[in-house]
């Protein structure tokens, strides 16, 4: 399933169609800013303090440039919620911002009214949805607060981190990034990725508003399949 794409799944419930809309980590990633494998390992500490079982929120999602298939997790908004918790302030109003977009775009449900019994049933359970959904943003609001003090840490080692990003991203790039920086000229990954491996320099993943990832190789890479520096690229 593509990042920009939102897993709906339906089912039938007291005689009420429900939509359960989902969010994959792929798109939050994307909306974050985050690599991919970081918000993979997020949801997994997340599922885990929740006793949660992870299979339950894992599919498989196939790669449109290289074709390969990878895992990612479809969150609802309970849970992408308890997630954003721990992410700052800026990037939960962009994923908060998106699931408002996605609900506005659903149809309003609405019971059978041909079942007396199981219409009113199916509103008893629409109202208890509301009140969780209530409880959960009061429990959300308090968690913030309690973690409020350690905002200030998490931000400095961020900070951090990108700088160690944007230095580690100076020695590799990506096809895209290259065939840019060439003016057009196409690069074929897969002789990348074998010389690559020839050579024992793995590729990183880096993130793509298209895709979510893409690989970046090492500019020795670059210099032995195409005998080619990075250096001036975009």
């Amino acid at each position: 399933m593509p990042s920009n794409q939102t897993a709906t799944t339906v089912s039938l419930y007291a005689g009420i169609t429900r939509a359960v809309v989902t969010m994959t980590s792929r798109e939050i990633a994307g909306l974050t800013s985050k690599e991919h494998s970081h918000v993979m390992r997020d949801i997994r500490v997340m599922l885990s303090e929740l006793n949660a079982d992870e299979a339950g929120y894992l599919q498989n999602w196939t790669h449109p440039q290289n074709g390969q298939t990878y895992q990612e997790f479809a969150l609802d908004r309970e849970l992408t919620e308890t997630l954003l918790t721990g992410y700052s302030a800026e990037l939960r109003r962009k994923v908060i911002r998106r699931w408002h977009e996605l609900e506005a775009n659903q149809s309003p449900i609405l019971p059978n009214f041909s079942d007396p019994a199981a219409a009113a049933i199916a509103w008893a359970e629409q109202y208890r949805a509301r009140q969780l959904a209530e409880e959960t943003k009061a429990h959300i609001g308090h968690k913030r607060e309690a973690t409020a003090m350690a905002t200030a840490s998490v931000a400095t080692r961020k900070a951090t981190r990108l700088e160690i990003e944007l230095d580690r991203s100076k020695e590799y790039a990506t096809v895209k990034r290259m065939e840019m920086a060439y003016h057009g000229t196409k690069f074929d990954w897969r002789l990348l990725k074998s010389t690559a491996a020839a050579m024992e320099v793995p590729a990183i993943d880096v993130f793509d508003q298209n895709y979510g990832t893409v690989k970046a190789y090492h500019a020795s890479v670059w210099m032995e399949a195409y005998a080619i520096e990075i250096g001036g690229a975009v």
